[in-house]
């Protein structure tokens, strides 16, 4: 599979792809969804009173996170545009992610917060206060569903991680550089991070020690983007140097019997599309 991203003067700020539900093209405040194998545009949904700059897939359920400083969860089998909306922060929405057990969402802000949704609760569950810049950078963790992580911008630089049951900060590191996005290895107990100002690099830690594993570099803007395979091997990023990079870096998923204690190779083989 290909993610693609793309970025344009007219307002469309990227795409995010649902296997079987088409892409999703978000300008002044509506997002339109698409079937990309038909080209066909099968519904727009409103909602929103400025630009959309973040959207989650949960199954059926899409969350959109906008300048309007709200957040909106839809469901696309329904003819309503929207089914819950939830506020709370004070500044535009930066990014959003499911929890993998469905149960919460994640939403960091321009306003430095990040907030912790409860749709079943139809609300807030708890908020986080201690970064200092804007937060972008949200990730779950597949092994346990109640650790979040959580990425600061460049007067933050720092990685935090959330017990959202007993609402307590785990730890903190800081990187050196801006944290646009973090993800959990579904094979391993490894974490990716990407980053902006200054390095542009991309980081591989083993997850809870946090020891660094790897560097990947190449990219000579901020990545601003990060998806992973459907086997969880491979990621491809993409940043504002207008190029692509497919990276193997994970092992294939192990048995039960086996665990989790596996760490990963980092192949030599990677891809650059420009």
């Amino acid at each position: 599979s290909l993610f693609f991203f793309f970025q344009a003067e007219d307002g469309i700020r990227d795409f995010c792809l649902s296997r079987g539900l088409g892409d999703v093209y978000k300008r002044q405040g509506e997002i339109h969804i698409y079937d990309v194998v038909k080209s066909k545009l099968l519904r727009t949904m409103g909602g929103h009173n400025g630009r959309v700059g973040s959207l989650a897939w949960n199954g059926y359920y899409l969350a959109s996170g906008s300048r309007d400083r709200c957040i909106l969860v839809h469901d696309v089998r329904t003819p309503d545009d929207y089914e819950m909306r939830f506020t709370g922060h004070k500044q535009e929405i930066c990014g959003l992610r499911w929890s993998y057990d469905e149960q919460y969402l994640a939403s960091g802000g321009n306003d430095n917060k990040v907030f912790v949704w409860s749709p079943k609760a139809g609300g807030e569950l708890t908020r986080f206060s201690q970064h200092t810049a804007a937060v972008k950078a949200l990730g779950w963790s597949p092994h346990a569903h109640q650790t979040l992580a959580t990425g600061g911008g460049t007067a933050d630089r720092c990685i935090r991680f959330w017990n959202v049951q007993t609402l307590e900060m785990m730890d903190s590191v800081d990187t050196g550089s801006q944290v646009c996005n973090l993800m959990f290895s579904r094979n391993v107990n490894e974490i990716v991070s990407t980053h902006g100002y200054s390095l542009n690099q991309i980081l591989v830690w083993d997850y809870p020690s946090m020891q660094k594993l790897s560097t990947l570099t190449g990219h000579t803007y901020r990545v601003l983007y990060l998806a992973m395979s459907p086997d969880g091997q491979s990621i491809v990023t993409a940043a504002g140097d207008e190029t692509l990079r497919f990276w193997n870096i994970f092992p294939g998923a192990k048995s039960k019997s086996d665990g989790l204690s596996c760490k990963s190779t980092l192949f030599p083989s990677n891809m650059d599309l420009r």
